[in-house]
């Protein structure tokens, strides 16, 4: 008999995790993943398992280490900027931090945090931004506010406390948390915790209501900031004629109203290929561009001339140090430091990006295709209708949103927590490990896939085998799980 409420039957999936996971198991015998001898996987957007460098990125890096010349690292810096330049004209610029996290420090740190010099009391300020998904990676960098937020970044990383993302938070800084007009902030999952579903948000309204927060702390306001994903599991279903979504726009306004910094994070994004910064407006937007972009660990910012001066400047990259203009230094942010080769790469990556866009394209539209297909035989079928495919070069690659299973108070396709990915606790997830399968990224409602771990080749481009496979585990994996939930058709 299915629980008549939520944790009661999250409880009950929790108890047939070993019998899951043995079925699971025999159908990856099955499958024969295992005998391939090659890792295959669904989504390269973690740093922890980036998928191989192709060879147009890899041939550069080894070509730097050859010969007797060598280049300063400036030099490469330069050619970055450049690129950007190229695509976004010459009011923009860049800098390039070791990783997406020290990018947003550093960015959050020069733009938004108060000065910690000069005598007195150092003041407080407050970055306002929605409360979507994926908050504590910005949201971390201050002190949640108001007071009833304080404990959603407890369980986000399973460390909370000094040691999690609180420990990062920056002197006098506080996270203006608003609420999404059109949100529901269930909770969720074997990690029981408020969950983010965010799939009929209102853009709207959901913008009088950050107005009216910017009103009532207009005199801390000292940033806007937002998640710069373009999916409807961000809350951004609506969109403009670009592609480009309409509460991100709205957003850039009320900075430009306010005249504070509007910086947004798009760790897991591509540049170049995705959402355009200009066209909403940011200052600031950031890349974790070993994710579902194919260069080396580096975090990628990219901005307004004004807003990208001082962030340049804060790294030691403003010249003074050799009288150029340009310099490779040791300020302020010594700990950013990328290093050459993963300069050389990321400037390889770019230039692809910017010249021959469809080399990381067109991987994107097969593997779409190939996931569409095989959420065809998806049972029990009544959820197939409620499923929403959404390709996005900005991801690079698909989302697949599950929430609206849930209609008329019956349960759906069960949701699990970020918490519980990071926990292990997601069944889901679990059955995909035991088919032989680096899985593909599931919690909140939502399963993230793109091109990338053993599903490209050398070149590029995407092996249509591995991919089928790795999508056939995923709709089996989900069965297996909703049978054992009790929602067989």
């Amino acid at each position: 008999m299915k629980p008549q409420y939520r944790y009661q039957w999250y409880q009950q999936i929790y108890e047939s995790t070993p019998k899951i996971l043995e079925e699971a198991r025999r159908f990856g015998d099955s499958l024969g993943a295992m005998e391939l001898g090659t890792d295959i996987g669904l989504y390269a957007g973690s740093s922890s398992r980036p998928g191989n460098l192709p060879n147009y990125v890899l041939d550069k890096i080894i070509e730097a280490n050859r010969g007797g010349r060598t280049l300063p690292v400036r030099i490469i810096e330069d050619e970055i900027r450049a690129v950007v330049k190229d695509v976004y004209g010459d009011g923009y610029d860049a800098a390039v931090a070791n990783t997406c996290e020290a990018a947003l420090r550093i960015s959050l740190e020069t733009l938004c945090a108060p000065p910690s010099m000069r005598h007195g009391d150092i003041y407080r300020a407050r970055m306002l931004m929605p409360y979507s998904e994926d908050y504590e990676w910005l949201g971390g960098y201050g002190r949640a506010f108001p007071p009833k937020y304080k404990n959603l970044l407890v369980d986000r990383t399973i460390a909370g406390g000094e040691l999690g993302v609180e420990g990062k938070s920056l002197a006098n800084l506080e996270t203006l948390y608003v609420r999404m007009a059109g949100a529901q902030y269930e909770s969720h999952g074997i990690r029981y915790n408020p969950t983010s579903l965010l799939t009929r948000v209102n853009a709207r309204e959901t913008l009088e209501n950050i107005k009216k927060a910017a009103r009532r702390h207009c005199g801390s306001l000292a940033g806007i900031a937002a998640i710069g994903y373009d999916t409807p599991s961000y809350g951004h279903s609506e969109l403009d004629v670009s592609g480009t979504p309409i509460l991100l726009q709205m957003l850039g306004k009320v900075a430009r109203d306010y005249d504070v910094p509007y910086i947004v994070d798009t760790g897991g994004s591509i540049p170049f290929v995705g959402m355009d910064p200009r066209r909403i407006d940011c200052d600031v937007i950031t890349y974790s561009m070993d994710k579902p972009g194919r260069a080396p660990a580096t975090g990628l910012i990219i901005g307004k001339d004004e807003a990208i001066n001082p962030i340049r400047k804060g790294m030691g990259l403003g010249g003074q140090r050799y009288g150029e203009v340009s310099s490779h230094g040791k300020a302020v942010y010594t700990y950013s430091d990328p290093g050459r080769d993963a300069l050389v790469g990321l400037l390889a990556y770019l230039k692809v990006l910017r010249d021959q866009p469809e080399l990381v394209t067109d991987p994107i539209d097969q593997f779409h295709d190939i996931i569409v297909e095989a959420f065809q035989s998806l049972a029990p079928s009544r959820f197939q209708e409620q499923l929403i495919f959404t390709k996005t070069y900005q991801l690079g690659g698909t989302e697949v949103n599950y929430e609206q299973t849930w209609v008329a108070g019956d349960f759906g396709i069960p949701i699990f927590t970020l918490e519980d990915l990071w926990a292990n606790t997601n069944p889901i997830v679990s059955a995909q490990v035991e088919m032989g399968l680096e899985p593909a990224t599931i919690y909140s409602g939502k399963v993230f896939l793109s091109p990338g771990l053993g599903t490209l080749d050398e070149d590029g481009q995407l092996i249509e085998e591995y991919a089928r496979l790795g999508a056939e585990s995923l709709v089996k994996a989900l069965e297996i799980v909703c049978r054992h939930a009790g929602l067989a058709d």
